[in-house]
C-alpha cells in the first residue's frame, strides 16, 4: 500500500534515498544532493527476501525508526515531472518487500530550516518483512549468512557505509554493523 497520491504527479518531485538508493538510484533525475531528515534514524531492521536474502534466510537492509533528535543522511533526487510516474512505479516494484511511500521534509544540512518535501520509502513494523531490533552481533551474523538476487548482504552493508562516508555522513549504527561484518569475515 503506497500512501502518496500518485495522481498528483504533475510537477517535479524529490525522492530521498537512505539505503541502496544513495549509490544506485536506478532512475533518471535532474539533480541530486546530500540531504538529511530529522527525527529519524537508519536501522538494519528490515528483512530482505528478494534482493539481499531469500525467504528461508532473509538479509537485513535498512529502514527508518522515529527517534527524537535523530538525524538520517541520504541522497535527495529531483525527478522531472514527465518521469515521476514511471520512477515511482519502478520504485514500487523495487521496494515491494514491505516498504510504504511517505512524504517527509528534506533538508540540505542539519542546521537548515527550509527544505523541500520529498517522497521516501519506509519499512514500518507492521509489514511482513520487518525483523525489528536485534543486537548488533546478531545482525552482523545474519548479514554474513544472507545472499539474494542482488548479491551478498555484506556487500550491501559495505556499499552503504562507503556511500555515507562519500557524502560526509556519520551513522554509528551502520559503521558498527560494517565493522562487525568485517570482523566475522576475517575470523
Amino acid at each position: 500500500m503506497y500512501e502518496c497520491d500518485l495522481k498528483a504527479m504533475h510537477a517535479d518531485k524529490w525522492i530521498f534515498g537512505y539505503g541502496s538508493l544513495i549509490w544506485n538510484p536506478g532512475f533518471n533525475y535532474i539533480k541530486k544532493y546530500p540531504a538529511v531528515i530529522q527525527g529519524w534514524v537508519r536501522r538494519f531492521w528490515q528483512g530482505s527476501t528478494d534482493h539481499r536474502g531469500v525467504p528461508e534466510a532473509p538479509g537485513r537492509v535498512v529502514t527508518l525508526e522515529l527517534q527524537e533528535h535523530g538525524v538520517c543522511w541520504g541522497m535527495a533526487y529531483k525527478v522531472a515531472s514527465a518521469d515521476v510516474e514511471n520512477v515511482i512505479n519502478s520504485l514500487n516494484i523495487r521496494e515491494q518487500g514491505g516498504y510504504s511511500l511517505k512524504k517527509l521534509k528534506l533538508l540540505k544540512s542539519v542546521k537548515s530550516k527550509n527544505g523541500v518535501i520529498g517522497m521516501i520509502y519506509i519499512g514500518k513494523p507492521d509489514n511482513p518483512n520487518y525483523l525489528g531490533p536485534e543486537k548488533s552481533e546478531k545482525i552482523a551474523e545474519q548479514v554474513i549468512n544472507a545472499r539474494g538476487a542482488s548479491g551478498p548482504n555484506a556487500q550491501y552493508v559495505y556499499r552503504l557505509a562507503d556511500a555515507l562516508r562519500n557524502i560526509g555522513a556519520e551513522d554509528p549504527h551502520v559503521f558498527e554493523i560494517e565493522r562487525m561484518v568485517k570482523d566475522i569475515e576475517k575470523a
